[in-house]
């Protein structure tokens, strides 16, 4: 038994404009070297795009994006016997919006375009149609997961 204290999550407030904890996970996401205005501005750019784009409310667009991103279940490595097997492991709610937040943030970086709130904006609208490389993400950890569910009894 450890001694020590086990410390509290502690979740960031909701944002002020959406007044939308998901916002506010990727306003945090976004973040570099501390530089929270401008993760700001860049979130709030891309939702007047999507808000222009698709003429629907942006935080529905973009809720509904992390949904579909969102993964049921993951592998992880486990070291039984001498080997290291692929496990199959279902996703808590709360990884699965954090892993589909990570996604969609890594694919935006990736795309080509002007800027940033640019990119965000062409990647939430994409997988929230379920286009895209967030959801060729997701539908390849399901396959991995698929693919090695023999080993699913050595989950614990």
């Amino acid at each position: 038994m450890s001694r020590r204290n086990i410390s509290k999550k502690r979740f960031p407030e909701a944002d002020s404009v959406y007044n939308s904890y998901l916002v506010s996970l990727l306003i945090t996401r976004i973040l570099k070297s501390g530089k929270k205005t401008i993760a700001k501005n860049i979130v709030y750019e891309a939702f007047e795009i999507i808000k222009k784009k698709t003429n629907e409310d942006p935080l529905e667009v973009f809720e509904k994006a992390i949904r579909k991103a969102s993964p049921m279940v993951e592998v992880k490595a486990r070291r039984i016997g001498g080997s290291t097997y692929q496990v199959p492991i279902e996703v808590s709610g709360f990884r699965a919006t954090n892993l589909s937040l990570r996604w969609i943030i890594r694919y935006a970086h990736q795309r080509v375009g002007r800027s940033m709130s640019i990119k965000l904006a062409n990647e939430i609208i994409d997988t929230a149609n379920e286009i895209g490389n967030t959801i060729k993400k997701k539908e390849e950890t399901h396959k991995m997961a698929e693919a090695n569910k023999a080993f699913a009894h050595f989950r614990y």
